[in-house]
């Protein structure tokens, strides 16, 4: 069951986002069935976020790399929980994430989704 204070926590974290953040898509390439085969699947689910640049101490070239950026998304409302292998559109621009943290700190809640995007190739 969801704890009270991690909903409040969840609906002020959206709030900041929609007044801060942007439109953008959170999409997901599902791969064709194993057996039957087929064409992979890409949904778009649309979100709120906000792409910010990592700071410079943060860049280390390996974990983090210049051009990385850390992109804040409100789980409210959004379909899926973004993970590794989704494309996030924010700035015109595609990010692959690369990492994430959904922030589910009493395991059920999701506060808020912060991931780590790649510019896509």
């Amino acid at each position: 069951m969801a704890s009270a204070l991690y909903v409040g926590l969840q609906a002020t974290a959206q709030r900041l986002i929609a007044k801060y953040g942007q439109a953008g898509v959170v999409t997901r390439l599902t791969p064709p069935d194993p057996v039957l085969g087929g064409e992979p699947v890409t949904t778009p689910h649309p979100a709120t976020l906000v792409p910010m640049a990592y700071e410079a101490r943060y860049v280390d070239g390996t974990v983090i790399r210049t051009g990385d950026m850390q992109i804040y998304i409100s789980s409210v409302g959004l379909a899926i929980e973004p993970t590794v292998g989704d494309v996030v559109t924010a700035n015109g621009t595609e990010y692959a994430i690369v990492a994430g943290d959904p922030n589910k700190f009493d395991g059920v809640t999701a506060v808020v989704f912060i991931v780590q995007g790649r510019i896509a190739q």
